[in-house]
């Protein structure tokens, strides 16, 4: 029989949360942002050089901005971690007894009997009290735990990779049916990450790319139209 101090090593797909939502984020608003602002552009008669220099400011200003607002947005929410667990610490230092009883209630509450849950209590307080009252009372484990600087640069590249797709094609395809090429481009780009993000996440797939491109597409036609009615007005 397997001796039971062998380690763990089964892997969930909870361990990727911290960074495949900063992932699919960044790719999916890269492409939709930056197609949108050329398709708008393209749509209003643009020249071919002011539609690449409005992708290239678009994939630079998206960029910094997804870092910045993955850096700040996840440094609040690990500055709320760190204060609960500097309040936890306290409180177990001012008293144990009370926090091992505060334990084992919500391991009766989850439908253990109580002296196992008051005993499982004592062993956990024994070993590591303040890693049992972050997982089991605040729900802060290794999977969730805030990574700013983590988010923030998966955010960018993974933004600045979106944005690619639609400037790539600018530069390869003409002016006439630049909004054509633009729109379809990344639609299949919208389906396929979709379907990445969703295998990643182990999501049901068509679900996601019909998510994925209906917004796609719904942004992309708004855009066009403004930017249709803008160049009729000028």
């Amino acid at each position: 029989m397997a001796s039971i101090s062998n380690r763990h090593t089964e892997r969930h797909l909870v361990a990727r949360i911290g960074w495949l939502r900063a992932a699919v984020l960044g790719a999916n608003d890269g492409l939709v942002s930056t197609a949108s602002l050329i398709v708008g552009v393209a749509a209003a008669d643009s020249a071919k050089g002011g539609i690449l220099v409005a992708g290239v400011a678009g994939l630079v200003a998206g960029a910094m901005s997804m870092a910045a607002g993955e850096y700040v947005s996840v440094s609040s929410q690990s500055d709320t971690e760190k204060a609960d667990l500097a309040r936890e610490t306290a409180e177990l230092a001012a008293d144990p007894a009370a926090e091992t009883r505060e334990l084992a209630a919500i391991y009766v509450a989850r439908g253990v009997k109580p002296d196992l849950a008051n005993e499982v209590a004592l062993q956990l307080m024994s070993n590591d009290p303040l890693g049992a009252h972050a997982r089991d009372e605040l729900g802060i484990s290794e999977f969730s735990t805030a990574r700013p600087i983590q988010a923030a640069f998966t955010s960018a590249a993974t933004f600045s990779a979106g944005a690619a797709l639609p400037l790539v094609v600018v530069l390869l395809v003409p002016l006439s049916g630049l909004p054509y090429w633009v729109s379809g481009s990344a639609l299949i780009g919208l389906m396929m990450l979709g379907a990445l993000g969703a295998k990643a996440g182990g999501a049901p797939i068509g679900r996601s790319v019909l998510r994925v491109t209906f917004w796609g597409a719904f942004a992309m036609g708004l855009t066009a139209g403004i930017g249709k009615l803008f160049g009729a007005v000028v």
